[in-house]
């Protein structure tokens, strides 16, 4: 990918976990929400394997981590949503 691919490809990615916080900030989406947790967990995707291009181990640990913990959150209320109804 080109220089200028990465960095439209990062920007999506802070664009996507902007958007989920900014929707949180606002009121206009719960942390609890499918999108929320979307957001989050394709924008943090994007931005860790960004980070592994030159490595950064700092924005490697983080970003990885909110990746896997938007998805833990996406599934677990997934989850909670099937064993309610």
């Amino acid at each position: 990918m080109t220089s200028l691919g990465l960095q439209l490809f990062s920007f999506a990615g802070a664009l996507c976990i902007l958007i989920a916080y900014v929707g949180h900030q606002m009121s206009w989406m719960r942390s609890t929400s499918a999108w929320y947790n979307i957001l989050n967990a394709i924008g943090s995707g994007i931005l860790a394997y960004i980070a592994f291009h030159p490595f950064s181990v700092g924005f490697v640990i983080l970003e990885t981590v909110w990746a896997a913990v938007s998805l833990w959150a996406l599934i677990r209320s997934r989850n909670k949503q099937a064993v309610s109804r």
